[in-house]
């Protein structure tokens, strides 16, 4: 199915689900913004965005899924009357990523830096590309509601666009970089959340950013090394950073993120013992009580872990995709 085609059974199906209002900046740290990512019932998600401003323009850490999320980041841009000349991917997941060709559009001399994982994820054979694959060859469901047609007509416009989410500036290893003429330390965190991520601290606000290493209310272990996710936690809390930003999310004081890490070692261990199913899911959502702000919030925390025992075990502790033995 081309993105033509589902943009047509989009029109077909009739008006258009409502769409929400793009996020709001706010300030948690000089110079530094979030703009909330969101989970809305039958979307996919967003992640969260941080911009930071440099001397010579706006450094955007992700770029969310959704239009209206990366409206949020034109319209700050817009309001600060400054250039995007830094796009940072903390990984190629599209709900981190799918907003970079719009962003590119409106600053089209803004640079892409991330891992070459997107590549692999993009080849034949690759994650995305199998999902592309599979996504061209579904036949159209006259049930189907418009929400769901959109997000499909998203997700086949963001891969035909998929030069965007390639690295203009590849990152391979950690260090210091010159962004927009603001000094970070980027580090390259191997077999992780996906075989590649970048995290990045900011020793000026004492910020970290830290992308997918930790999601609420569970960790997503669909393109997963859980030992590699665990080292890449340690070294996050290595670091001496005051408040730590995920990817999906509110920002997360040293304590917060501890029991976050903690909570990650422990479910580890359980689906690696013979602890059924029930126990390992109960204990990960009793482990990250204090970061869960509702019941709703707790079910949901409880169906993911449920879900994501039995993925592991069935794929021997790891995600298929995972390159480590």
């Amino acid at each position: 199915m081309t993105f033509a085609f589902a943009v047509l059974i989009v029109a077909l199906a009739g008006a258009a689900s409502s769409q929400p209002a793009p996020p709001a900046a706010r300030e948690i740290a000089p110079d530094t913004y979030l703009v909330p990512g969101a989970m809305l019932p039958d979307r996919g998600p967003d992640g969260n965005t941080v911009v930071v401003v440099g001397p010579s323009g706006l450094i955007v850490v992700d770029t969310g899924r959704h239009p209206w999320h990366s409206d949020g980041i034109l319209a700050f841009a817009r309001e600060r009357r400054l250039p995007v000349t830094v796009v940072v991917n903390t990984h190629w997941h599209l709900d981190h990523s799918s907003g970079n060709r719009r962003v590119k559009a409106a600053h089209p001399d803004a640079k892409v830096y991330t891992t070459t994982a997107v590549n692999r994820a993009l080849d034949p054979g690759g994650f995305l590309a199998r999902n592309l694959a599979a996504a061209r060859e579904r036949p159209p469901d006259p049930k189907a509601s418009a929400t769901r047609l959109e997000e499909t007509a998203l997700f086949l416009a963001t891969m035909e666009a998929a030069d965007s989410l390639r690295p203009d500036v590849p990152v391979e290893q950690s260090g210091m970089l010159d962004l927009a003429g603001r000094k970070l330390a980027v580090r390259v965190a191997a077999d992780a959340v996906t075989d590649a991520d970048l995290w990045l601290y900011d020793e000026a606000t004492g910020v970290a950013l830290i992308g997918d290493l930790v999601t609420l209310p569970s960790p997503f272990f669909e393109s997963a090394c859980p030992a590699g996710w665990q080292a890449a936690l340690d070294a996050v809390w290595a670091t001496p950073f005051r408040v730590a930003v995920p990817g999906h999310g509110v920002p997360m004081s040293r304590a917060e993120f501890d029991t976050y890490r903690r909570a990650f070692g422990r479910f580890r261990t359980c689906v690696g013992s013979d602890s059924t199913v029930a126990d390992c899911a109960a204990g990960w959502t009793q482990d990250i009580g204090s970061l869960l702000g509702s019941e709703a919030d707790r079910r949901q925390a409880t169906e993911y872990a449920t879900y994501y025992v039995d993925f592991l075990r069935k794929n021997g502790g790891k995600s298929p995709d995972c390159r480590t033995k």
